[in-house]
């Protein structure tokens, strides 16, 4: 069974956070704006650009502004190198994100919950012992993907894979985070925590059509507050899950804000590749750079 678990988890890591299901088509908004960013400081240059991690072959070729971008830069940043299988501890992730045989989900979430999981899965026919083993956390991410994927959206194409294989043997690569910090955030949720993501997995997929047009479209005109809208529109609806949000994406903005202060108090030029949830909003990366007096220019 482990094997079959096994061929998905980088599909798993491609989409964290995912929680938000940013697509796009064409990286280009009708007055010229993209989801990029521009800042400096001295003789740094770091360009910000929110990451699209599920594409369709046909959304290539993306705007030249991004391009030119990336081909100006010394340096490419992501989340996590999701190309580095040296870094991609399936022990670890198997661990933290199934169930030893004697245990199974239905003894960590409601009947109710499980009822509705069940039906998802038949949906996607799934069978019951694919997804029994699965602990929430990691139940939602397998369910997005799949429900994704059932879009015609495939992580082969997103924007992450997409520049790191045109970075490969050409331009050195960090990371903001590390697989393992994402793993280990997730897994550290409490059952409860878990449950309700998956609960709002499951909701999203009952409107994923309608949402992800919605998100294509604010990508393309590069509309923040409309990016921002969909991305918190279920945070705001149930109060349960803003301590979730908090952690799962405002402090991470926060670590990352400073990981990007150092590149821009060093001398080169940086292409930071991030999820587009992280870039939106009073709290996000674009707003606190700019508050920390940084000029942030989008382009």
């Amino acid at each position: 069974m482990r094997n079959k678990f096994q061929n998905l988890l980088a599909i798993f890591f491609i989409l964290y956070l995912i929680g938000s299901p940013s697509h796009m088509r064409e990286a280009l908004g009708q007055d010229g704006k993209t989801f990029l960013w521009k800042a400096q400081s001295g003789a740094s240059t770091v360009y910000i650009l929110g990451s699209i991690h599920l594409l369709k072959k046909e959304s290539y070729p993306l705007s030249p502004k991004i391009e030119t971008a990336f081909d100006r830069s010394d340096t490419l940043v992501v989340e996590a190198n999701v190309q580095d299988q040296s870094k991609m501890n399936t022990q670890a992730i198997m661990e933290k994100g199934f169930y030893p045989p004697n245990d199974s989900i239905t003894a960590h979430v409601s009947p109710e919950t499980y009822e509705s999981v069940k039906s998802e899965a038949a949906k996607m026919g799934l069978p019951l012992e694919m997804i029994d083993r699965q602990k929430p956390w990691i139940l939602s991410m397998s369910l997005e993907a799949i429900g994704l994927m059932k879009l015609g959206y495939d992580p082969a194409y997103g924007a992450d894979n997409y520049f790191l294989s045109k970075a490969t043997g050409r331009k050195k690569i960090l990371e903001l985070e590390s697989l393992d910090e994402q793993i280990n955030l997730l897994a550290n949720l409490s059952d409860r925590e878990q449950e309700l993501l998956l609960l709002l997995t499951l909701k999203d997929l009952q409107n994923a059509a309608r949402e992800v047009d919605q998100v294509v479209q604010a990508w393309k005109t590069g509309d923040t507050k409309a990016m921002e809208a969909s991305m918190t529109k279920s945070f705001k609806e149930d109060s349960q899950l803003v301590p979730i949000n908090e952690r799962l994406i405002y402090d991470r903005n926060r670590k990352m804000v400073s990981k990007i202060e150092e590149y821009l108090k060093e001398k080169g030029t940086y292409f930071v590749v991030v999820g587009a949830g992280h870039l939106v909003g009073e709290k996000g990366i674009i707003e606190t750079l700019r508050k920390k007096g940084y000029q942030v220019e989008q382009l």
